[in-house]
């Protein structure tokens, strides 16, 4: 019955065990129980609970709580988190017990004493080293839970961990003057880092605009109604005992410039211009100045006319002015943000207060030379505005038409070397000095002068010596005097002197006979020992003379052959066949060597051209052949020596034929071709062979190899019974070199053999003259078609054998016996 009923109802009529499952009951209400047994007399008294039973789930202790992880370590505490278990025994979680052991130690001790329902605790008071294990149990009302599972061993020591940044900004920032701005991130490190927040490296601190906020995750620096002051480097640095990271932001806050700096300069002032100058803003407000605002006004009108709004120079021609009246400029600097305040300059009136420079001076005309004079002359005053340039005219004394020295700019210098004059005129130099307004009047023309050079006697001759020497010459050679004396030098005289003789004879009675630098003293006496001297001669008159340092014993001089080898006359020389070879070496030795070509030891090729001078030997042969290759001797030859140099010379061409053609292996679809290499490769590795075939009855070769490096090839796919003719030839990189040929064709056939002997010969008639015989074919017949059969006889006891007679068939009848 329910526990506020006093009815009874009954479960069941017949149960024989003692227990029974009573449903249908509803939970959340209580209920009385009672039992009564029964036997065939009757029923006993009933047995009834003592207490009601409220009707709901069993109760159990929680499962164990989820997810237990450390969150925070430090050398004295550990924090540790949790997640309730899943199921909670069917009834409220009262509190969490959190237990730890150290490492080492068997057993668990309780770490909260009091109750604790939060999921998170710091264990603190531990012992810096020491390593713990941590495991929690949740309660109900039945009882403490099964423990969660262990943490892993946790040692007590500060985390460390580099300090990370995440920022939510760009490198640059651009900020309207007035705006606010701000710059965040996030950060992390262990220990927690410190933030610290610089603009152009000084720290930042918090005032009325300037915010800072920083979490243990995230950092914002912001700043309100910004102003250009702001503009700079903003760095935030997060640093820890591990190390520190840095990001940085470069913040531009633009605005308006501000006015251009003065005073207005006036550069130029005329009657109906002027040009004024200014200095760019102090502060362009963050941006590029994109345009100046120029303005005029008449001081005696109150508008201000405009003169340009598109410059972005700092000058500016104001132009349309009125002579006598004065003037003010007002100029305004222009960004992407906005136009300045305005930079307002002083009155000034129209009129002209330059001038172009005054005449100089009569000039000075110095160093004069056959084509070149030198103008100086003294600076005028400038007109107010500095001298940019000089111009220096000529004239021929009885011209009339002044012309300019030179194009070219002349300036700061107040002298300047006229060039090209025609030498032995006259001529007059003038100058006029430039500036900015113009050119002013030119000087008084100078003194003439005429265009020559200042004549003196040559310095001797230099380094004069005695190059080469016969029986009664002396061949001398010397170089030019150092100083010509301005004046042309017309040639050298030469002298020589006997050694013991005062008496210096001339070798040459005029200069201009001996124009050159070396000469040939001749007439001399064999054995007898010279001096020598030389002498230039301009038309001032004759230099010092130049003597040749040793005297000279006049007698042949022998020096041995020597060569001096072109590149063409290496080791070794490569010409393709049809261009030209060349052989040449400069040839050296008193009295010139004889010269000798040879190739092979042999005499070279009439058609080689042979050239011999006095300085060296050429060897040239055109249209070369492959002949034209061997081994070419050049050989020089005097009464001191001789001497022989060689050179391979190899001529590059296609190879010859190959050798030894033969054909093999004849059968009635192929056969099989050898050869042997050509005697000549044409100086090139062959590279191939080419194999072609040709029926006899047809005129066109077929090639049936072109590829083949090897000097044999099985000829297929012939035709049984056709007669065939073959040719090899080679090729290198040069080309194909010519066939060879096979001499007689070959048939296409198998190759034939001699029958194998008949099988079972035997009589089959004998008479007293003469026997009948029979047999049959033999297993081979080599080949062909047998033609016919030799019977031979035998008289019993004798060694020889008696033709009888050739027959066709398988019997014959041996007569005559």
């Amino acid at each position: 019955r329910e526990s506020d009923h006093r009815a009874w109802t009954p479960v069941t009529y017949t149960v024989t065990r003692q227990n029974a499952t009573i449903q249908g009951l509803i939970q959340g209400k209580a209920y009385f129980f009672r039992i009564a047994a029964e036997n065939i007399i009757g029923m006993g008294p009933f047995t009834e609970t003592t207490k009601e039973i409220l009707i709901r789930d069993p109760i159990t202790v929680p499962d164990r709580p989820e997810d237990l992880e450390v969150k925070a370590v430090t050398k004295n505490s550990v924090t540790l988190t949790w997640n309730p278990p899943k199921y909670n025994g069917g009834s409220d979680i009262t509190m969490y017990v959190l237990e730890s052991r150290l490492i080492g130690k068997d057993k668990f001790h309780k770490v909260t004493k009091e109750k604790m329902l939060d999921r998170k605790f710091t264990v603190e008071g531990l012992k810096e080293g020491d390593t713990y294990e941590y495991r929690v149990s949740a309660c109900n009302i039945v009882g403490q839970g099964k423990p969660s599972f262990c943490t892993k061993p946790i040692t007590c020591k500060d985390e460390i961990a580099p300090p990370t940044l995440d920022l939510d900004f760009r490198d640059k920032l651009i900020v309207r003057v007035g705006e606010a701005f701000s710059l965040t991130g996030r950060y992390s490190g262990k220990p927690a880092p410190k933030v610290t927040w610089l603009k152009d490296d000084i720290v930042l601190k918090e005032d009325d605009r300037i915010k800072i906020k920083t979490t243990p995750t995230t950092l914002c620096l912001g700043i309100l109604k910004s102003v250009r002051e702001d503009t700079g480097k903003y760095c935030v640095t997060v640093e820890n005992s591990t190390g520190s990271r840095k990001g940085f932001c470069q913040v531009n806050v633009v605005d308006r410039p501000s006015p251009p700096v003065g005073p207005v300069i006036f550069d130029e002032v005329f009657k109906d211009h002027m040009v004024v100058s200014w200095k760019p803003p102090l502060d362009d407000g963050g941006s590029e100045i994109t345009n100046y605002i120029i303005e005029k006004k008449d001081t005696h009108k109150d508008l201000w006319m405009p003169v340009t709004s598109s410059t972005v120079k700092t000058t500016c021609k104001i132009p349309k002015l009125l002579e006598g009246r004065e003037y003010q400029i007002r100029i305004y600097a222009e960004n992407l943000y906005g136009i300045s305040d305005p930079l307002i300059s002083d009155e000034m009136k129209a009129k002209d207060r330059f001038r172009v420079p005054d005449a100089p001076e009569q000039p000075i005309i110095k160093d004069v030379t056959k084509d070149s004079a030198v103008v100086v002359w003294n600076k005028p005053y400038d007109g107010g505005k500095p001298i940019t340039n000089y111009i220096v005219e000529k004239k021929e004394t009885m011209a009339t038409r002044w012309v300019k020295a030179t194009k070219d700019p002349i300036f700061p210098g107040t002298k300047f070397k006229v060039p090209d004059l025609l030498e032995g005129c006259q001529y007059e130099f003038r100058v006029s000095a430039e500036n900015e307004i113009g050119v002013g009047d030119p000087s008084p023309p100078s003194k003439p002068i005429f265009a020559r050079d200042p004549i003196a006697k040559p310095s001797p001759p230099v380094n004069p010596e005695a190059v080469d020497k016969t029986k009664n010459s002396v061949d001398l050679s010397w170089q030019p005097p150092r100083h010509d004396g301005n004046g042309k030098i017309i040639g050298y005289l030469i002298e020589y002197q006997k050694v013991g003789d005062e008496e210096w004879k001339q070798a040459n009675l005029t200069a201009d006979s001996c124009p050159e630098t070396n000469y040939k003293v001749t007439g001399l006496t064999e054995g007898l020992t010279y001096k020598f001297r030389v002498k230039a001669v301009n038309a001032a008159g004759e230099s010092d003379p130049a003597h040749v340092p040793d005297p000279v014993e006049v007698k042949d001089r022998l020096e041995p052959p020597e060569l001096i080898l072109d590149a063409n006359m290496a080791r070794e020389q490569y010409v393709k066949a049809g261009d030209t070879l060349r052989l040449s070496a400069v040839i050296k030795g008193v009295p010139f060597p004889k010269v000798t070509w040879k190739k092979d030891d042999l005499e070279v090729s009439p058609k080689a051209d042979i050239e011999v001078t006095g300085v060296g030997s050429k060897l040239e042969i055109r249209n070369t052949v492959h002949e034209d290759g061997g081994m070419y001797s050049l050989t020089v030859e005097n009464p001191a020596g001789s001497k022989t140099v060689s050179v391979k010379v190899v001529v590059l061409d296609k190879p010859g034929p190959p050798r030894n053609l033969n054909i093999s292996d004849v059968r009635s679809d192929s056969c099989y071709l050898t050869w042997m290499e050509p005697e000549d490769d044409g100086g090139s590795v062959i590279t191939n062979y080419v194999v072609e075939r040709k029926d006899v009855a047809s005129a066109q070769w077929v090639a049936i190899s072109s590829s083949s490096k090897k000097r044999s090839h099985m000829a297929k796919y012939l035709m049984e019974g056709t007669q065939y003719l073959f040719r090899v030839a080679a090729e290198n990189q040069y080309g194909r070199g010519p066939y060879v040929e096979t001499l007689k064709p070959i048939k296409a056939i198998d190759p034939l053999h001699p029958p194998g002997p008949p099988k079972n010969l035997h009589h089959v008639d004998v008479d007293k003259t003469e026997v009948s015989l029979v047999w049959n074919r033999p297993d081979r017949d080599g080949g062909a078609e047998i033609t016919g059969y030799l019977v031979e006889y035998q008289e019993d006891g004798a060694d020889e054998w008696t033709k009888f007679q050739t027959v066709p068939m398988l019997d014959c009848v041996v007569t005559g016996l």
